[in-house]
């Protein structure tokens, strides 16, 4: 496939990468509500020294698909982790890869706070779900490389993979000022979803590293849509209803909170 179309297919996908924003959480007795994002001329330039990692991932898979000594490390590797030792799949992948978005979500319920309460931190995640998944689905019709196993012309890239470090991305980006530890587990996570997918032989090297870069990429590109997009669909609504859940005493709970 020429890679003159992959990158074109990579570049409308990251294209909005100019500005970036993050807008503090607000509360009313300790739990989050929502409130309007500041307005577009408070918006700060995006950091392009975050954006370095992903877009190196992501150029690193695009290339492996045409670079000889990048397929033939593909192949060095599928044949330590699987080749040489067939073994029966290790399905945990296909549940891992939530794993660091939904503990986002859970912290809130044991009275983590995030960045964002729990509704905005919903709506990135969804957004970057969006995101990844037209870029993956995208990638893979145009790229249609085949599987380590052969069983499908659908390996480039990774989604499992881009899912999970999308995931991460979120944990990282949210409680980094409680605990830089939470990004840790995350991307451990992450990267445990990557290996498992070679491991299970469904998908090469250079399909998790291109993968991993998406997620992570899809991520930062939700962090910057958001914002806008709330404005547009919510900006004549001050209050909103936030329902909170929370765990206490092995008791699980759904708080109802309306701010007037």
């Amino acid at each position: 496939m020429n890679r003159v179309v992959l990158l074109s297919c990579i570049l409308l996908t990251t294209s909005p990468f100019l500005y970036s924003q993050i807008t503090p959480t607000h509360t009313i007795d300790s739990l989050p509500v929502v409130t309007k994002y500041h307005s577009e001329k408070e918006k700060k330039p995006f950091k392009w020294a975050s954006f370095i990692i992903p877009a190196a991932f992501i150029s690193y898979g695009v290339d492996a698909i045409e670079n000889h000594p990048l397929q033939g490390l593909n192949s060095e590797i599928k044949d330590e982790i699987y080749a040489e030792e067939p073994h029966p799949y290790f399905h945990l992948d296909n549940y891992l890869q939530f794993a660091p978005g939904a503990a986002v979500l859970a912290l809130n319920g044991f009275d983590v706070k995030g960045h964002h309460n729990v509704i905005d931190q919903t709506g990135i995640l969804l957004l970057s779900n969006i995101i990844l998944s037209a870029s993956v689905s995208t990638l893979k019709k145009t790229s249609r490389q085949i599987r380590p196993d052969g069983s499908a012309y659908s390996s480039f890239p990774s989604g499992h993979t881009a899912e999970a470090f999308a995931g991460a991305e979120l944990l990282r980006m949210e409680y980094a000022a409680v605990s830089p530890w939470y990004g840790v587990a995350g991307y451990a996570a992450a990267a445990a979803t990557g290996y498992l997918r070679m491991y299970n032989n469904k998908h090469w090297f250079s399909d998790v590293v291109a993968g991993a870069g998406i997620g992570i990429a899809s991520t930062k590109i939700a962090y910057w849509l958001y914002p806008t997009l709330k404005n547009v669909f919510f900006k004549n609504r001050l209050n909103h209803t936030v329902i909170i859940p929370s765990y206490q005493n092995g008791i699980v709970k759904l708080n109802l909170v309306r701010n007037f």
